[in-house]
């Protein structure tokens, strides 16, 4: 295998060249490749966008479960038997008071996040509805994740002022119908240039650990830098007993931060997010994520535990870096609004679940 000159490839990607899939795959693969040097690289593209900077996420579960799509990484799939807790659309009461949190948090953004397999109309118009409320209450950006939309639905949400649509490939065009059957690769493909079409920023990313070889990660990396992809959550599989995917293959925590580097190469100008997995399998390393990273999620992912907010924001001023808010790191360590007792994020290594309490802090 030819050594990589890590300086040449920084250059010239910082000069517009496309990194090659050889290249990509290489920085995934290749043990001579120090890790501290890539991570360094990495960072070297990462500043000249995003500088020290870090956009912070706070997801809500605005419906939980009861979904029909059959998605094996998923806890809240129909083939599922996670104990979470169900629940259908959250009043908007509800979703206002916990985008006030989020705000007051420290949240750049606030995605909203509704199971099934795509809002109907008239679930598309109370989506639009609360975007606009929100957008005119807090300095907030907004994403949605809704699951499946055509360009009318998306034009609707594009009205109401809607930010980005979040809607993750997950996976290989190759691999997809191994971990879901209800819907295809295509499907989502087409959600993600209907949002395009209306003027929407496109969310998407991907899970690694799902058992897919080094070369879909690329293919994903590859795909989502021609769809021109604004946000991409780089996402760990985490492992819920009573999911058909149960145990993430691979997942070390130097392969991670190699999955983000790689990422940050083939998409120099993308936001990379740090999403689910971040505590658990990138472990002691997890500060090295933010020099390719430039974003975060904030206590938790879907259905799983997350790591308190004070001390994820204690990681992020440790490591040098300022978060993109109203509100300074430092200040939110001593007085957060969420919830901050620490509580584990992994049992017996399997992923915790979140409590009603964690999904519902409004209630």
């Amino acid at each position: 295998m030819t050594p990589i000159n890590l300086d040449a490839l920084v250059s010239s990607t910082l000069h517009g060249e496309s990194i090659s899939d050889a290249h990509a795959e290489q920085i995934l693969l290749d043990p001579d490749i120090e890790i501290l040097d890539l991570v360094n690289a990495a960072f070297h593209i990462r500043r000249v966008r995003w500088g020290k900077t870090v956009q912070v996420h706070i997801l809500n579960n605005a419906a939980n479960g009861k979904c029909p799509e059959d998605c094996s990484y998923c806890t809240q799939g129909k083939k599922s038997s996670v104990p979470i807790e169900e629940y259908s659309m959250k009043t908007s009461d509800e979703i206002l008071e916990e985008a006030r949190l989020a705000y007051e948090n420290g949240a750049f953004r606030y995605c909203m996040v509704f199971s099934g397999r795509g809002p109907s109309a008239q679930r598309t118009t109370e989506l639009a509805r609360l975007v606009r409320q929100i957008k005119e209450k807090y300095p907030l950006e907004v994403c949605v994740s809704a699951g499946l939309l055509d360009d009318d639905k998306a034009e609707t949400l594009a009205a109401a002022g809607l930010d980005r649509l979040n809607h993750n490939l997950n996976t290989s065009e190759e691999h997809y119908a191994e971990i879901c059957t209800t819907h295809t690769y295509q499907d989502r493909i087409n959600t993600l240039r209907a949002a395009k079409r209306n003027g929407i920023e496109m969310c998407s990313g991907l899970i690694a650990g799902m058992g897919e070889p080094a070369s879909d990660l690329v293919e994903i990396a590859q795909t989502l830098r021609s769809l021109g992809a604004e946000s991409i959550p780089v996402n760990f599989l985490l492992p819920f007993e009573g999911n058909d995917l149960v145990d993430p293959i691979g997942l070390t925590p130097e392969y991670c931060l190699r999955v983000l580097s790689m990422f940050r190469f083939v998409n120099p100008t993308a936001e990379i997010r740090i999403a689910a997995g971040r505590e658990f399998h990138l472990r002691s390393l997890e500060p090295l994520a933010l020099y390719p990273a430039n974003s975060l999620f904030l206590e938790g992912y879907l259905n799983a535990k997350g790591a308190a907010s004070n001390r994820t924001y204690q990681m992020i001023v440790d490591a040098g870096f300022e978060i993109v808010s109203d509100f300074s790191a430092a200040a939110l360590i001593d007085q957060t609004v969420l919830p901050n007792v620490e509580q584990p994020v992994h049992v017996a290594g399997r992923s915790a679940v979140k409590t009603l309490d964690d999904l519902r802090p409004a209630r």
